[in-house]
């Protein structure tokens, strides 16, 4: 006794069964952000392409944002900062211990330095930006920060 009923059921469940991985794994982009201290912007770069281009407030005078190269660990769709007065950093992408990329409600001094050190943006951006790499994942996301 077989389970098909005929052989071409049985070739086109066992092609099905083949293929199974590739239909169920999506395909993942590379996703570059770009920080760049001097000009106070962020990129991001998908497979390459430039997607997005947003003023930032980095570090001000005393509170230097890291430069490197460096990658998401965690990431905190609402999250108050336990060390800065219970400050909101609503999309905050941790990429370098405390320090983290996160929307801010400070918009106007966006442009020019003024954080303690993380990389601050619109909220709707950090939106964008927290959304993008979520679905991209961080493991295929790359923060590289310049002076």
């Amino acid at each position: 006794m077989t389970f098909f009923p005929t052989r071409l059921a049985q070739r086109v469940a066992l092609a099905a069964f083949a293929l199974a991985p590739v239909l169920v794994t999506p395909a993942r982009a590379d996703v570059r952000v770009d920080i760049d201290k001097s000009t106070q912007r962020l990129s991001v770069r998908v497979d390459g392409a430039l997607r997005y281009s947003w003023p930032v407030s980095t570090g001000r005078r005393g509170y230097g944002t890291p430069s490197g190269t460096f990658h998401p660990q965690a990431m905190m769709r609402s999250y108050f900062s336990r060390k800065y007065y219970n400050a909101p950093m609503p999309y905050a992408i941790f990429f370098y211990y405390g320090f983290a990329i996160h929307g801010t409600t400070d918009i106007s001094r966006l442009g020019g330095p003024a954080s303690h050190g993380c990389v601050r943006l619109h909220p709707a951006h950090a939106a964008a930006l927290f959304a993008l790499i979520k679905r991209e994942g961080a493991g295929n996301t790359t923060i590289h920060i310049s002076d």
